[in-house]
């Protein structure tokens, strides 16, 4: 990673759709009882190159230590894979809740033809048959270039070539339909999450997340979080832990003092989409 600053050699540069910015990047995770004050329990402060996924967890092995973590756990896209799924379940028991990656394949992105899910798999045979009834030919582990376990599907090329489907199953001009999935425990974690977030359960659930947004606008305006006001990656995260003291002490007394929270607030444009 190349150095950004000569008075920071820690500092990198970020990215973030539109947003660029050269530093670090702050996570932060809290309570969401509707019973009791929401309260920061968690600062994380990384270089601004290092992916969202990678956060969960270490945060959540944080968590447990203090014996504070949640059964549930509400987080942006950025912070979900296939691997957080199943490690979070597994190791810590908590459920992830947050929109996963959808289908990006041609076929699921289409709406037509046939999308992996459309396949059916034996993964103790280790063999995948198609909806024409056609079983796979070859079945092959490996670790991909980003050191993830994937598994390649390919089905025999006899069976292909004169398949009345084949159009909508495969682009080639030649060779039969290949497929690439992930390990079993993954690959059902994330069609389990991707029927979920379709349901109206699922959106009510996730909007709790938003109260998150909030303590990151009011850490931003109340307390310039946005700004760091030291050099080098330990300084940089003391002022976080220093703003997340401050933004739970406020909190602490708005709730003594029986002070309401603020509602989310919908722009006027927002309202009109919903209203119609």
């Amino acid at each position: 990673m190349l150095i950004q600053s000569p008075y920071d050699v820690e500092a990198r540069y970020g990215i973030k759709r539109t947003t660029t910015w050269t530093g670090y990047k702050v996570h932060l995770t809290e309570t969401c009882e509707e019973d009791h004050p929401n309260l920061i329990t968690h600062v994380a402060t990384t270089v601004a190159t290092v992916p969202d996924t990678e956060l969960l967890d270490p945060i959540h092995d944080h968590l447990a230590e203090r014996d504070l973590l949640p059964a549930t756990h509400l987080v942006d896209a950025g912070y979900v894979d296939a691997g957080i799924l199943v490690t979070a379940a597994t190791e810590h028991h908590v459920e992830i809740i947050g929109p996963v990656r959808a289908d990006t394949n041609w076929q699921a992105r289409q709406g037509r033809g046939f999308a992996a899910a459309c396949f059916v798999i034996d993964w103790e045979a280790k063999c995948v048959t198609c909806p024409q009834g056609k079983r796979s030919a070859s079945w092959k582990e490996r670790v991909d270039h980003l050191g993830h376990d994937v598994i390649d599907i390919a089905f025999g090329w006899a069976d292909c070539k004169s398949c009345p489907v084949r159009s909508t199953c495969t682009q080639k001009k030649k060779g039969s339909r290949t497929m690439k999935l992930l390990p079993k425990a993954q690959h059902l974690a994330l069609q389990t999450a991707r029927q979920r977030q379709q349901t109206t359960a699922f959106r009510e659930q996730y909007a709790k997340r938003a109260g998150i947004e909030g303590t990151l606008s009011q850490g931003v305006r109340r307390c310039e979080m946005r700004r760091s006001r030291y050099i080098g990656l330990a300084r940089t995260h003391l002022q976080h832990l220093l703003t997340a003291t401050a933004l739970n002490l406020m909190r602490a007394v708005a709730w003594l003092t029986e002070s309401p929270r603020a509602k989310t607030r919908r722009s006027r444009f927002a309202a009109l989409l919903a209203a119609s």
